[in-house]
């Protein structure tokens, strides 16, 4: 099985990927937003349902 990061073989320790740099570069896409999931609907701020009065 090829690194989803690089296509290097994979390693064991670091399965699915190829070493710990490929699994932190993909951490890194999770936390800046590159990979997202979809969703049915977006979820609203705490900040905007407290200020929607016809939120209840």
């Amino acid at each position: 099985m090829a690194c989803p990061i690089c296509q290097k073989e994979m390693d064991q320790k670091y399965r699915p990927f190829c070493s710990k740099r490929c699994a932190d570069i993909d951490l890194g896409r999770w936390f800046d937003g590159t990979y997202t999931l979809a969703g049915d609907e977006e979820v609203a701020s705490e900040s905007e349902e407290e200020t929607d009065p016809t939120r209840h």
